[in-house]
């Protein structure tokens, strides 16, 4: 496994510190893979919403000056309640960023921030617009990137319900592109009485992309990971049972002191 950092923790010192000077940091605590999260990106990026946009030249300048760290890249993209067109500009520009950033495993990483009322439980909880990730994904796939998906209001249980569908109609090399970013704890806030970890256990394998620790107390966000209303250790042990090797980033919030947090989440978890 592999540990790591998102940029959208460092939200706080961005305003006055380069964004390589924070990657310098995290990596010198112990930090092998960085997600560049969009918003959170500095002078890598351009533009909101609609109008967001990597740039590419000083993306290329960063990941060049780590050449002993992995990255992905991430962006919120609502695909799962409106029709996505995988050949617009904004997608295109996403995907050539991750095989920028990404170098031998491109990884595209799509939050979906859109509330939903209830969970998914069968395939025909599924809203049809939601499957038009089949398209982002093969898409993705015929330009050699990994496509991981994350929504908050979903368990992971029905996003991998989701992810399941839509490689059906997939061949098995297009499918093997798709997969999630499951998140337990934004889970258990949402669902309090759900196993999130259980859920976390029957997902496959070659399913899990990237997984995301972060940590609560009384459904409130804490500052590192450690004890909380999740069981951290055990997740830890559970994705090590399963052999997952791939990233497993400490999403911790925005904090003065979010490097010292980032260290002692790093602790917490070798311990």
């Amino acid at each position: 496994m592999i540990f790591g950092a998102i940029t959208n923790s460092w939200k706080i010192q961005l305003n006055d510190t380069d964004l390589a000077d924070l990657v310098s940091d995290a990596k010198t605590r112990g930090a092998k893979h960085i997600e560049l999260r969009q918003t959170c990106l500095g002078d890598c990026e351009s533009g909101e919403g609609d109008n967001w946009r990597p740039v590419l030249p000083r993306l290329q300048a960063l990941v060049d000056s780590f050449p002993d760290l992995d990255f992905d890249l991430a962006m919120a993209w609502p695909c799962l309640t409106k029709k996505s067109d995988p050949s617009g500009e904004q997608f295109q520009a996403a995907l050539e960023a991750a095989k920028l950033v990404g170098r031998h495993t491109p990884h595209l990483r799509i939050v979906d921030p859109s509330p939903f009322d209830q969970a998914w439980e069968k395939v025909e909880d599924i809203p049809t617009e939601a499957l038009g990730v089949t398209e982002l994904a093969r898409e993705a796939a015929s330009q050699g990137v990994i496509l991981s998906m994350e929504n908050s209001g979903q368990p992971i249980r029905s996003m991998a319900l989701l992810v399941s569908e839509a490689r059906k109609q997939l061949s098995d090399e297009e499918g093997a592109y798709l997969g999630l970013c499951p998140d337990a704890t934004n889970q258990l806030r949402r669902y309090p009485e759900s196993d999130p970890l259980a859920e976390l256990d029957a997902v496959p394998l070659d399913m899990l992309k990237i997984v995301h620790f972060k940590q609560a107390r009384d459904g409130r966000a804490h500052p590192t990971v450690d004890t909380g209303d999740l069981d951290c250790l055990k997740m830890l042990q559970l994705l090590e049972a399963k052999n997952y090797q791939g990233p497993a980033i400490m999403e911790i919030p925005p904090h003065e002191d979010v490097l010292e947090n980032l260290s002692a989440s790093f602790a917490y978890l070798r311990s």
